[in-house]
């Protein structure tokens, strides 16, 4: 019995928080001055997303220096791997380390 009041409770929690939203009334359209601002916003959140990705970037090449050095102390060579954010390399652009040998086989161009 335990169970169906849980369950009954859970309906009517779900059914009431459902009745709520949907009184709720539509947002007011956005006049040129909450545009402007929307977009000033947007610009400086993008500002801000890419000065920490760059502060990430930064931290982890310092963490990987350190982690580098403390192996080469110790005997351990380390070769680093770039992860898939690193530069772009020919072969990731679908380009021929060798474009030469590539066009070699392609057909005649009418």
């Amino acid at each position: 019995m335990t169970t169906f009041r849980a369950l009954f409770a859970a309906l009517m929690v779900v059914a009431s928080f459902g009745l709520a939203l949907a009184k709720l009334p539509p947002p007011p359209p956005m006049d040129d001055a909450a545009k402007a601002a929307a977009e000033e916003k947007k610009a400086k959140d993008a500002t801000a997303a890419e000065a920490a990705k760059q502060l990430q970037t930064r931290i982890e090449d310092r963490v990987a220096a350190r982690y580098i050095a403390e192996q080469r102390a110790k005997g351990i060579i380390v070769t680093p791997q770039m992860g898939p954010g690193g530069p772009p390399t020919d072969a990731a652009k679908g380009l021929s380390s060798q474009p030469e040998k590539a066009m070699a086989h392609s057909p005649a161009k009418k």
